[in-house]
C-alpha cells in the first residue's frame, strides 16, 4: 500500500503563489506517473496536471497552463505544484495521485493512489 501525503495548502489572496507538495511513502518514487487533481465546491474532481515518471515531461489543462508548474524532485521523493497567479476559480481540495502506468493520463480511473487532498483557497 502507497500513502501519499500533500501539505502546502492554505488561503491566500488572488494574483498570490502557493506551492503544494505531495510525498508517497513505500516504493522507490521513480516507479510511478504523478498527477495533481483538485475538486472545486460543487463540482466533480478534475484533472490539473502530470508528470513523467523520468521528470521530462508534463502536461496541464488549459486553465491553469502558464500560471501551474509540475515538478518532481526523485532524490527527495517529492511531487510539487508550484501555483501562480493563483485566481478565485481555483478555490478547491487539491489532490495528487500516483499511478503504475506511463505517459499522460488525465483520467482519474487510470491512477492507483490518492492523496487525502489540501485546500487552497483564494480571495477575491
Amino acid at each position: 500500500q502507497v500513502e501519499l501525503v500533500e501539505s502546502g495548502g492554505g488561503l491566500v489572496q488572488a494574483g498570490g503563489s502557493l506551492t503544494l507538495s505531495c510525498s508517497p511513502s513505500g516504493r522507490t518514487f521513480t516507479t510511478y506517473h504523478m498527477g495533481w487533481f483538485r475538486r472545486a465546491p460543487g463540482k466533480e474532481r478534475e484533472f490539473v496536471a502530470d508528470i513523467t515518471k523520468d521528470g521530462l515531461t508534463t502536461y496541464y489543462t488549459d486553465s491553469v497552463k502558464g500560471r501551474f508548474t509540475i515538478s518532481r524532485g526523485n532524490a527527495k521523493n517529492t511531487l510539487y505544484l508550484q501555483m501562480n497567479t493563483l485566481k478565485p476559480e481555483d478555490t478547491a481540495v487539491y489532490y495528487c495521485a500516483a499511478t503504475y502506468g506511463n505517459g499522460h493520463l488525465s483520467r482519474e480511473s487510470g491512477y492507483h493512489y490518492w492523496g487525502q487532498g489540501t485546500q487552497v483557497t483564494v480571495s477575491e
